[in-house]
Order: C-alpha cells, then sequence, then structure tokens
C-alpha cells in the first residue's frame, strides 16, 4: 500500500491508473474541457460517474466545456452538478485515488503546476470514494442531452451579443445546493484553445501610426463583439472557441500590431452577416460584411506603441510561426517565408509556436500597460442580434 506526494506528470497518472484499473471510474472535477476527457475515454473507463458544475457562467468564460459533457454522455457517463464545486479527486476501483489540485483539462494535466497525492491505500481510496458518494448523492438528477443542447443555446446567445457584463445574470447555475457539503472558493481556469488566428484590421493603403489610440480602433471597428471578412470570403474555417489575436496595420514602422484578443465564435450564415443598419452606421461594411463574432475581448489600453509586433514573432520563429508555413516546411514544398504567407489574407492561423509565443507577449503588454476599460466598451455598445436569432 503505497501513497506518493505528486507535483507534475498528471496526465501520465491519470492514463496509468486508467491502464491498471478503467472499471467504476469515478471524478470529481469542477472544469472539464473537450481535449482531457477524450484523453481520459480513450482508455474506455466503464461505467464512468462524474462530478463536475453546472454553472452556464463557466462555460461562457471557456474554463469549461458543453462539448467535453456531450463526449461523457456520448460514451454513457452519468453526470451531475453541485454548485461552488472546488474539490478534485479521481477514482479508479478499488485499486488507486488521486486527490489533487488539478481540473480535467489539458492546461491542468500538462501545463499547470497542480499538487496533490496518489494512493493504493485502501483507507485512502475508501475515504475519496466515501466523499465523491456523498456529492453524487446531493447532486440530483442525471445530466440530459436536452440539457445540453438548451445550455448551449443560451450561452450562445449571451456570447454573440459580446458577453456584456451586465447581461450576466441570465446565465444560470443549474447545480444542486449540495446540502451539508462545505461550499469552498471557486478556483480559476485558463482557456484552451484549438485553434488561435491573428485577425488584420486595415488595409495596406489605411495603416495608422503606433501613436493612434487603440479605443478609436475599437470604437471604429466594433471588434469587441465582431471581427469582420470580406464579402466574397465567409471564414467557415473558425471554430467555437477560437482565440483571436486582434491586429492594426501600421507604419513608421511598417508592421502589424496585435492590441486585443478575444474568443471568436464559428461562423453562422444569416446570424453573422452585416444588417442594413450596420452597413449604414459604417459604410465599409458593404465590403466586409461576414462576421466572425467574438466575446471577452480585451485590449491594451493607450496607443498601438503598447501592443505586440508581429514582425518581432515572424523574425524570431520564422516558419514556425504560422500553421502554413510549418506545413510547408515539414513537406519541403510551398511557401516557408511567413513575411508572404499572410498576404492578401484577412486572417492567418498561428502554429502552436505562434499561439504560445504571441500569448506571453500580450500579456505581458497587458499588465505593463492595462487593460482598455470595461465602461468604455460599455460606452462604445454592444450588438442587437437579427431578431430570427434573438431569444424569445
Amino acid at each position: 500500500m503505497t501513497t506518493r506526494l505528486v507535483d507534475d506528470g498528471w496526465a501520465a497518472e491519470l492514463e496509468a491508473a486508467l491502464a491498471i484499473e478503467n472499471r467504476n471510474f469515478c471524478v470529481i472535477s469542477p472544469f472539464l474541457k473537450k481535449l482531457a476527457v477524450q484523453r481520459t475515454l480513450a482508455h474506455a473507463p466503464n461505467p464512468i460517474r462524474v462530478v463536475t458544475r453546472f454553472n452556464l457562467a463557466d462555460f461562457a468564460d471557456g474554463v469549461s466545456d458543453i462539448a467535453a459533457l456531450r463526449n461523457l454522455l456520448a460514451a454513457g457517463a452519468e453526470v451531475r452538478g453541485i454548485r461552488n464545486l472546488h474539490a478534485k479527486a479521481y477514482i479508479f476501483g478499488e485499486k488507486r485515488a488521486m486527490v489533487t489540485s488539478a481540473n480535467l483539462t489539458e492546461a491542468a494535466l500538462t501545463r499547470n503546476h497542480e499538487f496533490g497525492l496518489v494512493s493504493e491505500d485502501r483507507e485512502i481510496i475508501a475515504a475519496t470514494k466515501a466523499y465523491f458518494e456523498k456529492l453524487w448523492a446531493c447532486g440530483g438528477l442525471n445530466l440530459t442531452v436536452q440539457q445540453l443542447d438548451d445550455w448551449e443555446q443560451t450561452v450562445a446567445q449571451y456570447l454573440a451579443e459580446g458577453a456584456p457584463p451586465n447581461a450576466t445574470g441570465r446565465l444560470d447555475d443549474f447545480g444542486a445546493t449540495g446540502a451539508g457539503i462545505l461550499d469552498l472558493p471557486l478556483s480559476s481556469g485558463a482557456i484552451e484553445a484549438e485553434q488561435a488566428y491573428v485577425k488584420f484590421l486595415g488595409e495596406g493603403n489605411n495603416r495608422v501610426s503606433l501613436s493612434f489610440p487603440v479605443r478609436d480602433e475599437v470604437e471604429s471597428a466594433l471588434c469587441h463583439w465582431a471581427l469582420t471578412y470580406p464579402a466574397n470570403k465567409r471564414p467557415t474555417a473558425v471554430k467555437d472557441g477560437a482565440l483571436m489575436f486582434i491586429s492594426r496595420l501600421t507604419s513608421d514602422p511598417r508592421d502589424i500590431i496585435i492590441f486585443g484578443r478575444a474568443i471568436g465564435m464559428k461562423h453562422v450564415l444569416g446570424r453573422d452577416d452585416a444588417s442594413a443598419a450596420e452597413i449604414k452606421a459604417r459604410d465599409w461594411k458593404d465590403d466586409w460584411p461576414r462576421y466572425i463574432r467574438v466575446h471577452h475581448a480585451e485590449f491594451v489600453a493607450g496607443t498601438m506603441a503598447n501592443g505586440v509586433s508581429l514582425n518581432a514573432l515572424m523574425d524570431e520563429l520564422g516558419h514556425d510561426a504560422f500553421i502554413s508555413t510549418q506545413r510547408n516546411h515539414a513537406s519541403g514544398e510551398g511557401n516557408t517565408n511567413p513575411y508572404k504567407a499572410y498576404r492578401q489574407q484577412a486572417a492567418v492561423q498561428l502554429s502552436s509556436q505562434g499561439q504560445k509565443w504571441l500569448t506571453g507577449r500580450l500579456q505581458l503588454a497587458l499588465a505593463r500597460h492595462g487593460r482598455l476599460p470595461q465602461d468604455e466598451l460599455d460606452q462604445i455598445g454592444w450588438p442587437t442580434l437579427p431578431i430570427e436569432w434573438a431569444k424569445n
């Protein structure tokens, strides 16, 4: 009977335990992400019971995935929700238990600094299982696909409106109260993006100086709730949850400055086409009427000079900056020059290295210069959805 303290390699610990025992798998995890759930389901655990959170604000914030819950139900899992859940534990039948700070997310399993224990001690396994059963009994009815459909619609509606803070009250928490269970504070989570793009604002003959105010660009482009694409090219490649880095073509020096980021939504025909009123308000939308709606946008305060240079990214990473140039280099065919890869494009998809590089640099810029205040975004305003997409 062994008990080990663990501060690294939680993905390997999870997979090793499932290889030993994949029956009667029980999970306590406030946040669930699709890739981590898929990693777990690859070991075909059966049966599966999961206690998590059903707070729609978590799904809107990107710290937990409705898609992860769908995958679990498709695999035959039973899932229940508890409000204010903070504990994390994984129980592998009667053979092993993991009590940890790690949620069932790729960030927690592979990147974050997480700490806990892995035990084969019968008393620890039994105590952990007893705590799970206490939560399970308080969790009420099992989750259904119909509930997920309803939640997805509610969250999509909220995000499509730009996720205005004054509307968060309609994002309900459907978890059980967990009577008799101590309420604990929530933990924060990081968004894990399967895709990341740099979206370009402006054209080669319409550049701004580094002294141009970020707020003026946001107010002009309304990029806090939508990024526009040309009429002849619908942005169908962008998936829900894509990380959209927002940039502006600049002069003196000639560059592209990333001054913000947001979370993208896949393009939906009709909903994501500029209305006649929107085109009248900004006539340039006649040529750029296709939307990728975004939410949870944040922008560097001040001027474009406070943003991050795309030239610096390309100079440092070379062909590893973008998906296309990285792929061409690996195949030995096609363009591998990042400076040529984005020409005549409305956006360019980043490689995983490019996403990591840009995330780090923009985070430093936000910390150094601050964020454009929320009240200024509120003053600029939020969108009104087409009536057929508005919630009754």
